[in-house]
This record gives structure tokens, C-alpha cells and sequence, in this order.
């Protein structure tokens, strides 16, 4: 039987959240419920090290896992572990760090048959950043880098001979000194085997960790085109030798009804910028009631946007727009819309499509334009 040992005592301080970091959720679920779904279908015991007060609520997440129980946690990381290998009953055991919910199935796999090839396996990174030891605030040393690995969970063991380990160190008084089992495994067991880690196993430990990497927002725009009884009764405005697409001039026999300019492009990435926000779409932020947008720049409207997208504290990281028209024709104009584009998000990688609907529907028809755009934006300037 395969035990798996889950260090869930910590607490958000260096994360500076206002509780236990293994409650955060992430694409609706808690850091805890990934780490424990991940090892639920190779464990027959599954024991998570927590804190007295975090207990309960810890125990509420336990229960999809009738193999999952607590342990009570110490102060150090080495104490939890103790703890729990004391109550471990595996032949095998896992110990995994709470805090690193990307764990695949993958490097589970690994780290088992590691463990019954070589009786320990610990999973680890080559080191692609020059190390130095310092001293004082000055280098002291440099070791060489190819010979330097950093050491991720999960790390295996036979439980008998991690369980001996710890108990010399706890005999000995070293037990609070060790942050990682391979070290406590190493002197007093034997040099550890190790097995390839991955570099989405990451702990989350520091703010940034925690903070949304990305957002994603997605917009989509049409506008008709003008009737000719209605260019005849004077209901168009706009010029009719052209539309606009992307701040682009487009040459075409018929306007796109609009209340601004009816730039369809704009409009759709407006909506995908707003949308990647949390904002209310531009019907809201542009209503088209408003006398003041009559004929409006949507170029401008779109710097008035990303002025929002700042303030969120968001730049945009790429952006990608497809508009369906069966005319005009567009291939010789998607360029001068690009570079529009990245000028007015601050971005380099804009891409621009255009497409027909193969004569199908009212874009088929030549009746209207649709437009999608897709957004991710990031943290920063």
C-alpha cells in the first residue's frame, strides 16, 4: 500500500494571505483539493499534516477521500512529517507538499517506481542560474552548475526506513534543522536516488504566486450594412465611399450602420479588452443613446478602453481578431490594421484575420460584418 503525506501546516504569511494558503482557490478549486485529487487514485491512505485551527475546514475538503485523514502538524515541516509517518501504515510513502497543486500524474508515476527500483526517489530540477553561496553580503563561493539540482516533492521512500531516519534525527535533536526529507533520508539512511522534476510543479509560496497571471477576454461585434432605400432617404451619415476597420479606411459601395463609425473591429476588441476586466461591454461605457458618441472615433474609444485596461494594473500580452465579411475585400488592408492595432494596445503580437462565409447567411449575403476578437492581458505596464 502506497501512503501519501501532504504538509498542509503552513500559513499564507509569506504569501500575504489572510489564512492557510491550501484554501486559495484556483480555477475553482483549493490548492488542497488539487494536490489531493491528484494523488487520490495511488494512494490507500492519504494523511495531511495541518494545524489545530485549520482542522476542521481542512477536514470539509477531505471529504470526497474515504482513504484521507489529519494528522496533527508541528512547528517545522520536518515535525509534520514525523508526525505523520508515525501513523503512516503504506509499505510506500509519498510526502508532497501541499503548496504544489500542478503535481502530475506523470511525476506521481515516476516517483513510485523510483521507489521500488532504488528504495528512494526524489523528484528534481537541473539549476539553469548561476549559484553562488554568500557570505556577509559578498560571494564566497561558486560551485559548478552542472552539478546542481533543485529539489521539488514528491519525494518517496520504504516508509520503514524514512520512519528510521526521523527518528534518529528527532533522537539526535537535528530533527527541526531539516527542510526536506531527502536530507533527513541522506544521513541516516543513504544518498538518495533522484528522478526528473517538472517545472510546473512549482510551490506557491510568494505573493505573485497568487496574484492571476492572466486574464483572457473575448468579444464579438456586428454591424449591418446600410439599405439602399435608406442611403436614398439620407438615414446613413456616413460617407459611402468607405468603412473603417481597425482605424483602417476600407473602400466599399455601402456604410455600416453604426451610431459611432462603425468600426466593427474596435468594437468587438473593446468588448474582448472590457470583458478581460470585469467590465460592463461598450453598449454600457459608449451607449448609443448618448448624442456624444454620434459619428464617434472608435480609435479613441478604444484608447479610452485601454486607459481602464491600465488602471486594472493590466497590459495587454496578445491579442487576435477575425472578421467575416464577404466584402469588402480586406487582404490589402489587414496590415495597415495591425500596426493600428499594436499602436493603440502598446503590443507587438496582434494578429488580423479576415474571412468570407463561403455565401452562407446574412454574411454570405453581403447584409452585414462580424467580427471576433480574443485578448490575454497580463499583470504590469
Amino acid at each position: 500500500m502506497i501512503t501519501v503525506i501532504l504538509c498542509a501546516a503552513g500559513s499564507g504569511i509569506r504569501a500575504n494571505l489572510p489564512d492557510n494558503k491550501i484554501f486559495f482557490e484556483t480555477g475553482g478549486l483549493s490548492v488542497l483539493s488539487r494536490s489531493l485529487s491528484a494523488f487520490a487514485p495511488f494512494a490507500g491512505e492519504m494523511l495531511v499534516a495541518v494545524r489545530e485551527e485549520d482542522t476542521a475546514r481542512v477536514r470539509a475538503l477531505l471529504a470526497p477521500y474515504p482513504q484521507a485523514r489529519t494528522v496533527p502538524g508541528g512547528k517545522t515541516r520536518a515535525e509534520s512529517v514525523f508526525s505523520a509517518l508515525q501513523e503512516a501504515k503504506g509499505d510506500i510513502v509519498l510526502v508532497h507538499d501541499a503548496a504544489r497543486p500542478f503535481v502530475s500524474h506523470a511525476l506521481i508515476v515516476r516517483c513510485i517506481a523510483g521507489v521500488k527500483s532504488y528504495g528512494s526517489a526524489i523528484c528534481a530540477l537541473p539549476v539553469h542560474d548561476t549559484v553562488a553561496r554568500v557570505s556577509e553580503g559578498v560571494i564566497a563561493d561558486m560551485p559548478p552548475r552542472d552539478a546542481l539540482y533543485s529539489l521539488q516533492t514528491p519525494q518517496g521512500f520504504f516508509t520503514a526506513d524514512l520512519l528510521r531516519a526521523y527518528r534518529c534525527a528527532a533522537e539526535d535533536g537535528s530533527l527541526p534543522s531539516f527542510t526536506d526529507d531527502s536530507g533527513v533520508y541522506a544521513k541516516y539512511v543513504a544518498p538518495p536516488h533522484i528522478f526528473q522534476g517538472d517545472r510546473a510543479n512549482e510551490k506557491l509560496t510568494s505573493p505573485e504566486d497568487f496574484a492571476p497571471p492572466a486574464r483572457v477576454g473575448f468579444g464579438v461585434d456586428t454591424h449591418a450594412f446600410a439599405h439602399q432605400d435608406e442611403l436614398d432617404r439620407g438615414i446613413a451619415r456616413l460617407n459611402l465611399s468607405y468603412i473603417k476597420l481597425g482605424g483602417a479606411v476600407v473602400p466599399s459601395d455601402r456604410e455600416l450602420e453604426a451610431h459611432s463609425d462603425g468600426d466593427v473591429l474596435c468594437h468587438a476588441l473593446m468588448d474582448a479588452l472590457l470583458s478581460a476586466i470585469g467590465e460592463r461591454d461598450i453598449g454600457v461605457q459608449f451607449p448609443t443613446d448618448d448624442p456624444a458618441y454620434a459619428g464617434a472615433d472608435s480609435m479613441k474609444l478604444l484608447a479610452a478602453v485601454m486607459e481602464k485596461v491600465r488602471a486594472a494594473g493590466f497590459c495587454v500580452q496578445n491579442a487576435s481578431l477575425t472578421v467575416l465579411a464577404e466584402r469588402p475585400r480586406l487582404s490589402p488592408y489587414i496590415e495597415s490594421i495591425r500596426q493600428n492595432l499594436r499602436a493603440a494596445l502598446g503590443c507587438d503580437a496582434v494578429a488580423v484575420a479576415a474571412g468570407t462565409n463561403e455565401k452562407l447567411g446574412y454574411i454570405g449575403e453581403g447584409r452585414g460584418i462580424t467580427c471576433c476578437a480574443l485578448v490575454l492581458l497580463r499583470e504590469g505596464a
